[in-house]
């Protein structure tokens, strides 16, 4: 496989199909695969993949049987995934599938392949989700001393090289944040681009859930901030 991208679906029986249908219209290879993780959902996720799965030859699903969190279940992907490049994106339809394709073209037309990370870079949002997004970004540039910006972003595309260097990685969402740092600390290039970011269209976020959700989110990316910075004096 030369990609293989990993989405983690904790509850998102409703957008399994959109996902399924959609990665349908933009995979035009026999070399790219999408790892389905069932992050320990409680819904019926689990029959909509087994009746769907058959239809969609490029799609496979990794079970979690218990949910550890948004990391875990990505890290749990990452390490089945059979791809040159890997990486993931959400399960939330709030990321355009054809974003993947697009994010590997760029590596392909890199000269140093393996020392590229591709990261999308959200437009579009709610005044307040990017106000919020850019406190955050600036907040963690500043403390990380690497240039940190929409931390969150999806998809995130790179070398499985770069992830066999991680060294006990978070397993909330968190992930994200050391995935880019990494990057930017091992002078891999990272590459970013526009990608819209619309509602979402079922289901409602594991997180984003209102002030409370963020005021939470804010305190544990700091704590982990903390931690890693710590770990690497």
């Amino acid at each position: 496989m030369k990609l293989s991208v990993v989405v983690p679906c904790y509850n998102e029986a409703q957008n399994i199909p959109l996902i399924l249908k959609g990665f349908d219209k933009v995979i035009l290879r026999n070399d790219i695969e999408v790892v389905l993780v069932n992050n320990g959902s409680t819904d019926n996720s689990h029959d909509v993949l087994e009746e769907l799965l058959p239809k969609y030859p490029f799609a496979r699903v990794v079970n979690v049987q218990v949910n550890k969190g948004y990391g875990y279940g990505i890290l749990s992907g990452l390490k089945e995934a059979t791809g040159t490049f890997i990486g993931w994106t959400h399960a939330d339809m709030q990321t355009d599938p054809n974003d993947v394709i697009k994010a590997l073209e760029i590596i392909e037309n890199q000269s140093h392949q393996e020392s590229v990370y591709v990261k999308g870079d959200r437009k579009g949002r709610p005044f307040f989700d990017q106000f919020f997004t850019s406190g955050m970004s600036l907040f963690e540039t500043i403390y990380m001393g690497e240039n940190l910006q929409d931390i969150n972003a999806q998809p995130n595309i790179f070398h499985r090289d770069f992830f066999a260097s991680w060294k006990n990685p978070p397993h909330d969402f968190a992930l994200d944040l050391y995935a880019l740092y990494m990057a930017k600390k091992q002078k891999i290039k990272v590459i970013r681009f526009d990608v819209l970011f619309p509602e979402r269209i079922h289901g409602t976020s594991s997180w984003n859930t209102g002030f409370a959700a963020k005021k939470k989110f804010i305190k544990r990316t700091l704590d982990f901030s903390k931690k890693l910075k710590k770990s690497l004096k």
